[in-house]
């Protein structure tokens, strides 16, 4: 009944006769799915929000430099005047159950069920001619990022950047972690609720009455998304989309993008290799595929494989390759990064080369900077930029709120923090490196607790500012696809070379699944009976061979699943009592629930009052996102 909630509000607030059947925009499977499924899009509604947006000027605009963004409320005042005149979009959770059809492979690295005698990216530019975006995609000022790790943070520092410069900008990323409208920023806000739905069901009803037919399907999740990110940037005029790859590049659905003003590589590793290819050069390859005739490029520091072939790509299309070195710290005036890690330097550092890039081929560098006498030091607004710039999931810390207090100051003082949470979603050896040097660095630095007496290599830290004993517990999952003899032995390494050590690990399968896109009003499950933990035991055998440098299976040991959580000595025993006894493991755990574990973490922490517990959330974006997802709600 919760879940439900705001749509009953909403049918409330608008009156029954805001809502009618329309036969056209929805496929069959809707009549059925909610009661207010039947709510539709008014396309005359569409016409009166495309004839607001133009009521701006095309091309840059004299804005007030400030790190603020756009009023939401401001922003969707059109779509605000729709909904009293009636025209209301359909539910959310319809618009979720529609993308969720539109999945056609149960698991990562399954080849697309599609069955077409077009290309993928014929498909694109048919899907695009449907939607009428032929001209207004042409017309966006893109800046196109490939990559295997980093293109997102780069992509997110481009336009925070180019936001604080004062232009209206657009930006796509992938994947979302709790909700599918983080993959649209409009001048730095997720797109709201309103105008998702407004912009969905329009190209939704338009490519299901113009192209379903066997030669021509409806798009795949990630070609709609694509298509509808198009519309979206298209339909609000912004002066610059930044848009994210979203696998390799030669032949992924954003490689539609004919003319971008400049593209970026950040830095290349092994990932995605069922579809890539096994080899750094096959891998680079894809992503060079990005480049355009005569259009800049700017890479990174890249290994001698990788560089080899984008530089051979560039000049076989005579494109103005040029490698970005990490950004100097001494360039940010005592500022900081506000994504943190040190390998975020290097995605700042071709971040800014991309904006500079792109202020000077749109002619507008000379406007904003011609007078400014900055040689080699950076414009205010790029360091405003910089140090405003957010991305959810990437060496994130969360204050758990459930362990404040509300009582006095000091009571406040010495319950606060008991439970910290460090989010990453790393999932490639190289960036589980970068994740345990972040790690390493950020329980050392963060908060209060920066006085250490003592780092033993049983994962139990002595404070003594506050007389707190930390423990570092990883909570971790991975697809199986991914390799965890590489991933774990990686973290564990990296961070014991910093004097970091875990207490115990625990693992659990995600929330989330590969074949239903959700939201972050869409109800959780609080137990799976019937989830397979094969996977998460194997992880747990992975661990358990690392912490006791050997094969740690018991011929006999019989695996049972929690009933409810984890046993109470698996944080109070020591490490050096984790050797398998009975056929048992006490350096890690698998729960088959994650809001157990959470809630399991939680009451372990306020009743030890005198514990800082510090839980590491890596391997997997779609467990980063269901942590972020259970904390909030």
């Amino acid at each position: 009944m919760l879940k439900f909630k705001n749509l009953f509000l909403r049918q409330q607030l608008v009156g029954l006769s805001g809502f009618y059947r329309s036969e056209r925009l929805f496929p069959s499977w809707a009549a059925s799915c909610l009661p207010l499924c039947f709510s539709a899009v008014d396309l005359a509604g569409t016409k009166n929000l495309h004839s607001h947006g133009q009521k701006g000027q095309k091309g840059f605009r004299e804005r007030k430099l400030s790190s603020q963004v756009l009023d939401p409320m401001e922003r969707n005042t059109v779509i605000g005047e729709n909904k009293q005149n009636g025209h209301l979009p359909s539910t959310y959770d319809a618009a979720m159950e529609a993308l969720s059809s539109l999945i056609t492979s149960k698991r990562r690295g399954d080849k697309s069920a599609i069955n077409s005698k077009y290309s993928k990216l014929d498909r694109m530019m048919m899907y695009i001619k449907i939607l009428g975006l032929e001209e207004p995609v042409e017309g966006l000022k893109i800046i196109h990022v490939a990559g295997t790790k980093g293109k997102g943070s780069t992509c997110t520092f481009c336009e925070a950047i180019l936001r604080e410069c004062g232009f209206k900008t657009g930006l796509f990323t992938s994947p979302h972690l709790i909700d599918v409208r983080e993959r649209f920023r409009l001048d730095g806000s997720d797109i709201s609720e309103e105008k998702f739905l407004h912009y969905f069901w329009e190209c939704w009803s338009q490519l299901k009455q113009e192209n379903v037919r066997d030669d021509l399907p409806m798009p795949p999740l990630f070609q709609f998304l694509t298509v509808l990110a198009f519309k979206i940037f298209a339909s609000e005029k912004v002066d610059v989309a930044i848009i994210e790859v979203g696998l390799g590049g030669t032949r992924d659905s954003t490689n539609v993008i004919k003319d971008p003003v400049v593209c970026g590589v950040s830095p290349l590793g092994m990932d995605h290799m069922e579809t890539l290819g096994d080899t750094l050069e096959q891998i680079a390859s894809h992503k060079a595929g990005i480049f355009k005739h005569r259009v800049p490029a700017f890479t990174v520091p890249q290994l001698s494989e990788a560089m080899d072939v984008l530089k051979g790509r560039a000049r076989d299309i005579s494109v103005p390759l040029e490698v970005v070195a990490p950004l100097n710290r001494s360039k940010l005036k005592g500022k900081e990064l506000s994504l943190s890690g040190e390998h975020q330097f290097t995605n700042a550092g071709l971040a800014v080369a991309l904006c500079k890039s792109w202020l000077r081929r749109t002619g507008n560098w000379e406007k904003l900077f011609q007078h400014a006498g900055l040689e080699d030091n950076l414009p205010d607004a790029f360091l405003r930029g910089l140090s405003s710039a957010r991305l959810s999931g990437r060496a994130e810390i969360v204050l758990d709120p459930s362990t404040e207090s509300s009582d006095a100051a000091e009571v406040r003082e010495n319950t606060k923090g008991d439970l910290v949470y460090y989010l990453d979603g790393a999932h490639s050896p190289e960036s589980m490196e970068a994740c345990a040097r972040w790690f390493a660095s950020a329980v050392k630095e963060e908060g209060p607790h920066k006085s250490f007496d003592q780092v033993s290599s049983n994962g139990h830290v002595k404070q003594g500012e506050n007389k707190k004993v930390t423990k570092n517990i990883l909570l971790f999952n991975c697809m199986d696809v991914r390799d965890p003899q590489t991933l774990l032995p990686t973290l564990v390494d990296t961070c014991a070379l910093s004097g970091t050590y875990f207490a115990k690990a625990i693992f659990v399968p995600s929330l989330s699944t590969y074949s239903k896109v959700t939201s972050a009003t869409s109800a959780i499950p609080f137990e799976i009976p019937s989830k397979d933990l094969t996977w998460q035991f194997n992880l747990q055998r992975v661990w358990e061979k690392i912490i006791n440098g050997k094969d740690a299976l018991c011929e006999n040991s019989d695996m049972k699943i929690p009933e409810s959580s984890p046993p109470q000595r698996l944080i109070n025993e020591d490490v050096s009592n984790c050797s398998p006894s009975d056929g048992e493991f006490s350096c890690s755990a698998v729960v088959s629930s994650l809001p157990t574990t959470i809630n399991w973490l939680r009451d372990y922490a306020k009743e030890n009052p005198s514990f800082r517990i510090q839980v590491l959330v890596t391997g997997s974006l779609h467990l980063v996102g269901d942590v972020l997802k259970l904390l909030r709600r």
